[in-house]
């Protein structure tokens, strides 16, 4: 476990600064009366994902590598702690939804269909919590796999 203690660390970091984040888009109304921005303005997390991942693999270099790390050794260890994120994402996305937000996915079903972006049972069958939890889980892998590709290339060393 100690081999792998920076990316559980980190993992668990990603997945606190996103309950964070979620109180911080309640707090801005992202959540309900200004839920139609929503869609818009919860994407400037991944700019916050991004700085994680670099803190995180610049930590791995830095104290695991001794300064040293290729393009590969970032790239496992951001996909290892993408799979921290995605085994810790059940329990975030149950804070998110019944203790931060309980009421997201009433007034996003509503927006969609008072917007007739949706009919009320295409709103009802995407805007609820096993929906949500299907999607987040399933997508922190690939997102995580990506963007450690793209950061591992900066954090690498010239001798790595």
């Amino acid at each position: 476990m100690k081999k792998f203690s920076t990316e559980i660390k980190w993992g668990v970091i990603f997945i606190l600064v996103g309950l964070i984040w979620m109180v911080f888009e309640k707090l801005m109304g992202w959540h309900d009366e200004h839920i139609q921005d929503h869609g818009l303005y919860t994407n400037i997390f991944a700019i916050v994902a991004i700085g994680i991942y670099v803190l995180a693999l610049r930590e791995k270099r830095d104290r695991d590598y001794d300064g040293i790390m290729t393009w590969k050794q970032g790239l496992i260890s951001g996909f290892l702690i993408s799979i921290v994120v995605m085994l810790l994402t059940p329990l975030s996305q149950y804070i998110t939804h019944y203790l931060i937000s309980p009421d997201y996915f009433a007034n996003a079903i509503n927006t969609a269909v008072a917007n007739k972006y949706n009919t009320q049972e295409e709103a009802e069958a995407f805007f609820n919590f096993k929906s949500y939890m299907m999607i987040s889980t399933l997508s922190a892998p690939s997102f995580g796999v990506v963007t450690s590709a793209i950061v591992a290339l900066v954090v690498r060393t010239k001798r790595g």
